[in-house]
């Protein structure tokens, strides 16, 4: 059986589905808005070719000069790259949701807490992908190459005419393989059958080869995209925690706004606690001026009223006044 939320903690649909929306667009919003100088972008990445080829680990080379020379590689891997990003990510966001309510907010959470901080890094360091260096760098475009055989354009992953709606210099860190490696992690957490352990340790492998070998991202782009997705690990229960607190505070001072309000009573009287309210007598009891029900005066007690009465001396009471008059007569 699957675990369930806490009753009244389950996540909504009508409340998650506006808070994606929202980070995803203000995601796509800042890959635009933080373009950087173009040459400033060469030169990050060319830092990177250089520092990869000092300790000999620029494994884009070989990946892309295979990927270009066998298209039975190169077009599955550009097809790759353009969809899954896009639907095995919401897919098993999803699953989560109805399946997994328990751990879905944890999860999503850090899901968008990595992908904040992926554009922190575009933000700080935009950097040119290996395709669009200089072809004397050795570096093919096949989403160029094999651009027939598909929807997307020259430009990235984009549809054909849209590729002036995205940063081809948001390389650094790769979120390709950061989000591939979350797909990784929930698949082989909460994969049932093996094939899903399986693909929880072959997908984001796959991605990290991709990306390389279609030339969109460097190696120490993938590494980066991996150290991404730790940090936001970290952070997201906390993050967690915080909206807690916050959302505690805002509950604490409605109940405080509520518990302010004036006791109401009935006939729209306010009274204050302590106060009492005058009593009623019974209904059809003996009232002051006659009125049944009508409410008992207030008055002082004096020593009369605790004192008895005591009959009038040499005088009897006669309880029977009917009696008397008539054996006067």
């Amino acid at each position: 059986m699957y675990r369930t939320a806490p009753l009244g903690k389950r996540p909504r649909w009508w409340t998650e589905l506006p808070l994606i929306a929202v980070v995803y667009a203000a995601y796509s919003a800042g890959r635009l808005l933080v373009r950087g100088d173009v040459q400033s972008a060469v030169d990050h990445g060319l830092s990177i070719l250089d520092l990869e080829k000092t300790f000999r680990i620029n494994f884009e080379h070989p990946l892309n000069r295979l990927f270009t020379e066998h298209a039975s590689l190169g077009i599955p891997a550009d097809f790759a790259y353009a969809s899954l990003h896009y639907l095995l990510t919401p897919a098993l966001l999803v699953w989560l949701f109805k399946r997994r309510p328990a751990d879905y907010r944890p999860l999503r959470t850090w899901l968008m807490v990595s992908t904040l901080i992926g554009l922190i890094g575009f933000t700080l360091l935009p950097t040119c992908p290996p395709r669009l260096l200089d072809p004397g760098y050795g570096f093919v475009d096949t989403m160029a190459q094999y651009g027939s055989y598909g929807w997307w354009g020259g430009e990235a992953s984009a549809p054909r005419g849209l590729g002036g709606m995205t940063n081809q210099y948001a390389a650094m860190p790769s979120l390709h393989v950061g989000w591939a490696l979350w797909c990784g992690v929930v698949l082989w957490r909460y994969g049932r059958t093996t094939w899903a352990k399986i693909a929880g340790v072959g997908y984001p492998l796959a991605i990290t080869i991709i990306v390389m070998g279609t030339a969109n991202h460097y190696f120490l782009d993938a590494v980066a995209g991996a150290v991404v997705m730790g940090v936001g690990f970290l952070l997201a229960r906390p993050v967690l925690r915080l909206v807690e607190r916050i959302k505690a505070r805002f509950r604490a001072t409605a109940d405080v706004e509520t518990t302010e309000t004036p006791a109401s009573v009935s006939g729209g009287c306010e009274t204050s606690a302590g106060t009492a309210l005058p009593r009623s007598t019974p209904s059809g009891a003996g009232a002051p001026e006659d009125r049944p029900g009508a409410p008992e005066r207030h008055r002082e007690a004096d020593a009369s009223d605790q004192i008895p009465r005591q009959p009038a001396r040499g005088g009897a009471v006669d309880s029977h006044p009917d009696g008397a008059a008539a054996a006067t007569r």
